[in-house]
Order: structure tokens, then sequence, then C-alpha cells
């Protein structure tokens, strides 16, 4: 990617912009940015005696915001503090200013040691590189019969003491949970989840369609990568994909072209609940075809494809979230201020950070992506400064 602009823009106007707000594109607007926030963003009149960024008509949008991320660019976020961070910084260069990071099913005292690795970057707060916003745990509290490409031997039924002990670890930055509502204490378990601040998903469930509104009566708010790990929808048993839908919660899409077809994503797209796309990336993202392992399982990834060695159920994506944008737009046909929204503002909302981040509004915060004409990455801002690995990058213009 070509960065563009100064690594400090502490009081510049970026003008000349396709500015995406949730619902509109405002061409030839700009945006003012003043410390970490915005401050103004207009049509016409930029302010005066201010520095001016002219961005040539690029497109600008808000951060992209995955909470589904699992690694990239070589590192498995569940293996070390450093390689979460790493990971994190990989999805920062392609257009992601915050993100969880997500575990998979693991023994209950490996997860409450990451939850609170997770923690500790979260206390940390926003940095040039990345900024981790939380953890979602997806596990352990699965089903056997969809369980994807989580690890078995580790799954277990809800457990109110095992989930208190990992919220503590988590120090109140377990942002969700995934859950099948079908398994006994589910319905407990998520009243626990919500009670605690975190969002309770559906997912990786062979819950009926009454099962599955017991949980989103009980809580629930959200379907975790929706269609995938789950009874599908039939029209005699609509099964969690029809509650979810038909509710009006919140349904994230692996929008790869792989685990659901780009028509899928324009089908949700226009349902009532907001869609929201994430990556679910593993740690093979940005780095290529090849053996890799996630929750202790041998995964072989072809043509961009992760499938489990052992019995060739996908496991994960080697997607980011730029290029989930680009096909919405491309492949699925979706606007795109609607893409956006489902990059950006749409998971604000559903963890309720959209009054700090999410979108280009006065007030706030100054995360940023520019793109060209392809919708490919060209600069990255996150809380004012641009992300920069290029020495001979344009200054912005005094005015």
């Amino acid at each position: 990617m070509t960065h563009i602009g100064s690594t400090v823009a502490t009081d510049v106007v970026l003008t000349g912009a396709r500015v995406v707000t949730p619902n509109d594109v405002i061409d030839n607007g700009w945006v003012h940015v003043r410390g970490s926030r915005i401050h103004q963003v207009g049509r016409t009149d930029p302010p005066r005696g201010v520095r001016r960024q002219d961005l040539a008509g690029a497109w600008l949008l808000p951060g992209y915001i995955d909470i589904h991320m699992h690694g990239g660019g070589g590192h498995d976020v569940s293996s070390s503090p450093e390689a979460m961070a790493q990971a994190v910084a990989f999805h920062r260069a392609h257009g992601t200013t915050r993100t969880l990071v997500s575990f998979v099913t693991a023994p209950v005292d490996a997860l409450v040691e990451q939850l609170d690795w997770a923690a500790a970057l979260t206390h940390a707060g926003a940095r040039v590189d990345g900024h981790v916003i939380g953890s979602h745990l997806e596990g352990p509290f699965l089903s056997h019969a969809r369980c994807g490409a989580q690890n078995t031997s580790h799954l277990i039924l809800p457990d109110r003491d095992a989930f208190a002990r990992m919220s503590a670890a988590a120090r109140g930055t377990l942002r969700s949970v995934t859950i099948a509502p079908e398994l006994d204490g589910a319905l407990e378990l998520i009243r626990d989840i919500t009670a605690s601040g975190a969002v309770a998903a559906i997912g990786h469930s062979d819950a009926t369609y009454a099962q599955a509104h017991a949980a989103i009566d009980a809580g629930a708010t959200l379907a975790t990568h929706l269609f995938n790990g789950m009874r599908p929808l039939h029209h005699r048993e609509p099964g969690p994909v029809g509650a979810a839908l038909e509710s009006g919660i919140a349904c994230e899409l692996i929008n790869d072209g792989i685990h659901v077809h780009p028509s899928v994503t324009s089908l949700v797209a226009r349902q009532r609940g907001p869609m929201i796309l994430i990556t679910d990336a593993m740690d093979a993202t940005g780095v290529g075809d090849g053996e890799y392992v996630l929750g202790g399982q041998r995964v072989q990834v072809t043509d961009g494809q992760a499938r489990l060695v052992s019995t060739g159920s996908l496991a994960g994506s080697t997607l980011t979230m730029d290029e989930s944008l680009r096909r919405a737009v491309r492949d699925s046909g979706l606007t795109i201020t609607s893409a956006s929204r489902a990059a950006s503002w749409n998971p604000a909302r559903i963890l309720g950070i959209h009054r700090d981040a999410g979108a280009i509004e006065a007030g706030l915060a100054a995360d940023l992506v520019t793109l060209d004409d392809d919708l490919h990455v060209t600069g990255v801002m996150a809380e004012g400064l641009w992300s920069s690995e290029d020495s001979g990058a344009p200054e912005p213009d005094d005015r």
C-alpha cells in the first residue's frame, strides 16, 4: 500500500475527497482533523488559516472495525502477547483501525491467559500500529454438531463459573462471546454475558428456530458468521439463520467469496438487521498457501482457502477488511455507503462505541481510510495519526 500524508496530523483539513458518511457521499468534501478527533465535516468552504492536505479525489471512509479476527501476517493472536500485537498491526495496514482479538476454543486456563494478554493490550490504549478494543471468545460453549474448525476436545457445556473466571481475567475488556443456544445452561449464561457488558452471539450452533429465538429473547444480539457453523436455513425449520434475520439482530458475514456467495451478502444487506463485515482471519492471512495451526489443529491453506487437514472443514479465512469491503461493492452490488456502514458504523453500534468511532462525524475519533478508484487502501489514519511507511510522502499544504 502507498501511504499518504505526514505521520502527525494535529490540525489539518483534508480536502478534495469523496467523503463517505453513514448515509451519504460528499463529493469534493473536506474533513477538519484537530488532534485525535474530527472537528468538522463539510461540503464547501473549508476553514481558512489551517493546513490543508489535498486528497486528490480519493475515497475517504471511516476506519474499519473488525470484531472477529484470529491472526494475520503470520501471527496467531492466541500464541503470545507479541504475536497478538503484530497481527493487529498487520490488519492496520489494511484499514482496520480498531479490532477485537478472537480466541478459538481452548482449555479454560489457556483462555484465561489469552484474555489477560488482550486486556493488557486494550488498556495500553490507541497505538499507531494497532488499537485493540477488547476480546471475543469463540468458544468453548459451542455445539459438537456444528463445531467447524473448533477443537472438540475442549468444548464444554455453558459453565457460569468458567465464564466468571474468564470475564475476570479480561478486566472489563471481554466484548463478545459466541454460544450455542441449544446447550443446557445456555440461556442462563447468555444473561450472565449481557450482564457483564459483553455481547452474546449465537454461533457454532445446531439450534432450532425456537431455540435461537429463546436466546435472542434472553439477550443475544449478534449472529457469529451467519450461515457458517450453524444449522442451515430450511423452509420448514428456519433454524438460527431464520431467527437472526427475522428478529433483526446484527449478523456477521465472512465476505471472501468462499464462506458465502456474493448474492447472499447482497441479500443479508437488504434485511432490517445490521450486517457486519468481519474477517475471521487466521495467521495465514497475507502470508500465502501452506500448512498452519489453528487451535492446536493442522490447517492447509490452498489458493487462499483454509481448511482443517483432518476434516476438510473451513478454518477461518485469509481475508482482510479492505478486501471484504471491495468485494461487497464490486461483487455484491452494495453502494460504498452501505458497505462502509457494514465495515465501520454497524460494528461500532453493536459494541456500543458509536459515540466514539465508526463514522466520519464531528466529535468522533479521527479514524480514517483513503481508497483509490479500485477501492484499495492508500492511507490509514488512527486518532489523528497517519500510519506512514513512506518517508517521501507529501506534507500537507500550508494555507
